[in-house]
């Protein structure tokens, strides 16, 4: 990987997109530390230190920590991706949407301007909640009145909005995807506080006495071994794919004879990405958010239905979720009878089984189990951090990236490598291959 990135250095243009992601990504971070006006941003992250097991711990992980600071890009990237989401499930299910989607270059362009005006409307909508959530569960954070609180709702309005205009410069001057490179960048952002834990829990094991702080180096030293097999597993997966023998018959069309090649069908392990992670962290998270706005239900989810909780309730129920959501979200992505359509009209065949119904039950039945292995390894990942919790070792807890941290920088570092050596090979420069 760094090898790409160094030969793609050394040519011009791919210089420049380089350049430009990394300086949008760096004027990303600086307008994160831009304060919300009427918000006490410093109290304000105190108090959700212990919220990192609801949804506002899980919006402040995605916004890079700006969700508990109260500033300018506190929302990130959440808007964006659940409009990004609302229009992917109803292009399924209304009709003009889905010919709007298929129409080219054209039908995706206005697909990108719905999007943008939905983006928009749950960015206000996400800004009130965040107001009247903030100002009823912590008291005295947020300014009363009715003028403070139009302020607060355009300011991360308008946040909302430069972030999704900054993941579209990106994607048009820029490398790599523009919203998950800003994804990558608020997740990277936490890694100077872990260098630092990390360094502080070795010291003051050392200053306790030698024993003590000879037992917490090795804990220390387990969580940077685990965090890089975690690390490899994730590649692994990522990279992994079920690939499926494709023979195309041959045809004439003129005096040129064309098919007759045979190719495979690649099919991911992990082919819905993350997506079932957010649905299922979106679900379980919900109990423990609500019991921060009623108090009286505290007693209860904090027993049955948190991540702290003594009963494995929480862990069985992620795991769960997670596996449906897999298959739901596959479902709405992969067309096993559209699949196997077009490889009808083309002229494909899947080795063994015939063009039409078969070929479509035999891709429904292989990625049906490809999916399994895949869900399996998300549900793993997911419930580690809290398994790990468990186990009460601070270095165990704290240096080690959630499930979806990792999952969500491992898939954006290999995206990008790939686009950059597909940029390397269009300029037909070879010498990543040497």
């Amino acid at each position: 990987m760094f090898r790409v990135f160094g030969n793609a250095w050394k040519i011009p243009d791919l210089k420049k997109k380089i350049l430009f992601t990394v300086i949008v990504l760096v004027l990303y971070r600086l307008g994160s530390a831009i304060p919300v006006p009427y918000v006490d941003g410093a109290e304000l992250s105190k108090l959700m230190e212990g919220a990192s097991d609801t949804l506002f711990g899980y919006f402040n992980m995605l916004s890079g920590y700006a969700f508990s600071q109260g500033t300018l890009f506190a929302l990130g990237v959440s808007p964006y991706i659940t409009a990004s989401i609302v229009i992917q499930l109803l292009t399924i299910a209304i009709p003009a949407l889905e010919r709007m989607s298929k129409a080219g270059p054209e039908g995706q362009a206005k697909i990108s301007k719905i999007t943008r005006y939905v983006t928009i409307v749950l960015a206000i909508i996400t800004a009130y909640g965040y107001y009247i959530t903030i100002k009823n569960t912590y008291p005295g954070l947020i300014a009363d009145g009715w003028f403070p609180a139009v302020v607060i709702v355009v300011t991360l309005t308008a946040g909302a909005s430069i972030v999704m205009w900054t993941g579209e410069r990106i994607d048009d001057k820029g490398i790599g995807n523009g919203i998950s490179m800003i994804l990558f960048a608020n997740i990277v952002s936490r890694g100077a506080s872990l260098v630092t834990t990390m360094y502080q829990l070795i010291r003051d094991g050392f200053d306790l006495d030698i024993k003590s702080g000879t037992t917490q180096t090795l804990w220390v030293l387990l969580a940077i071994i685990m965090m890089l097999v975690i690390i490899a597993l994730t590649v692994f997966f990522s990279n992994s794919e079920r690939r499926l023998n494709v023979q195309y018959a041959k045809r004439q069309v003129g005096r040129k004879m064309y098919g007759g090649m045979s190719t495979s069908l690649p099919i991911k392990v992990l082919m819905s990405g993350v997506m079932p992670i957010i649905f299922a962290n979106a679900i379980v998270m919900m109990p423990a958010t609500l019991a921060m706005i009623f108090p009286s239900w505290e007693a209860g989810v904090t027993k049955w239905f948190s991540a702290s909780s003594d009963y494995p309730f929480y862990v069985i129920a992620t795991f769960l979720l997670i596996v449906g959501f897999a298959y739901f979200y596959l479902s709405i992505s992969f067309n096993t009878v559209e699949v196997a359509n077009n490889l009808k009209k083309n002229g494909g065949t899947i080795l063994g089984y015939r063009p039409g119904k078969p070929t479509a039950d035999y891709l429904k039945k292989v990625v049906n189990r490809v999916t399994l292995m895949g869900s399996v390894f998300l549900s793993f990942m997911a419930i580690f951090p809290i398994l790990l919790s468990w186990t009460g070792q601070p270095a165990l807890q704290y240096l080690v990236f959630g499930g979806t941290s990792m999952i969500i920088l491992v898939s954006v570092a290999l995206e990008t490598t790939r686009q950059l050596e597909s940029e390397i090979t269009m300029r037909h420069y070879k010498g990543f291959l040497d």
